[in-house]
């Protein structure tokens, strides 16, 4: 079936199949008069590789295998993580480590981890922290931490000139049934807790799910 797309200001939503339904996933393409960026590479970019324009770098909002699925796309573009979960890309057991499996569980999940999303390391991945604002020219991504899904695990606001509209990438601040919160050893309820509150208070016209919901707007959103 034919994946669907969504452009809302200079950002390009890549819907996945069902809305994003795991394992699928929605990325967001973000173009400035400079650059391109790239937004958690889903499985949903791979049929869609040849029909992208060119990737300048690759933002992760965290290290989680269906967010880093496309990644291995764009081996030449600077890939960026939040600095807490930088590891996870830098090897395989450090990825394991993020979720922290029991020993039977593990083992299959590596091997899909792997085989399923394509993990491939980079030791040159870049550290990004909170409120560091990427310049696309025009465009603007600012990092907003919000843990507790992971330790390092970021939403991003995409801004943009001549315009006071914003979207907010929740990233796995899902709002379904499925989350909001779900956790591996990496996780904290109360730092999501935190990080609720946190996007409660980001005005924007957008707010953008990698999973389920899709775009809201600000009323739905609260709701």
């Amino acid at each position: 079936t034919e994946l669907e797309d969504r452009t809302l200001g200079p950002v390009t939503v890549l819907f996945g199949a069902q809305n994003g339904k795991y394992p699928q996933g929605n990325s967001l393409l973000v173009r400035g008069s400079k650059e391109t960026v790239l937004i958690d590479p889903s499985l949903a970019v791979i049929p869609r590789r040849d029909r992208l324009p060119e990737i300048d770098r690759v933002i992760n909002s965290h290290c989680h295998e269906d967010h880093i699925a496309g990644n291995h796309l764009f081996p030449e573009a600077p890939w960026h993580f939040h600095e807490l979960d930088l590891p996870g890309i830098r090897s395989l057991d450090a990825m394991m480590a993020i979720y922290g499996f029991p020993e039977s569980t593990e083992a299959p999940f590596r091997q899909a981890v792997v085989e399923q999303f394509f993990f491939t390391p980079k030791d040159d991945a870049r550290p990004y922290r909170d409120g560091d604002v990427f310049d696309l020219g025009d465009t603007r991504v600012r990092v907003i931490h919000t843990p507790g899904h992971t330790r390092g695990h970021c939403c991003l606001l995409v801004e943009w000139e001549d315009s006071d509209d914003r979207l907010l990438y929740l990233g796995d601040i899902d709002l379904s049934s499925f989350g909001p919160y779900y956790g591996d050893a990496w996780s904290s309820l109360e730092d999501f807790e935190r990080s609720l509150d946190t996007v409660r208070a980001v005005e924007a016209r957008w707010y953008a799910t990698f999973h389920h919901i899709g775009v809201l707007d600000r009323a739905r959103f609260l709701e």
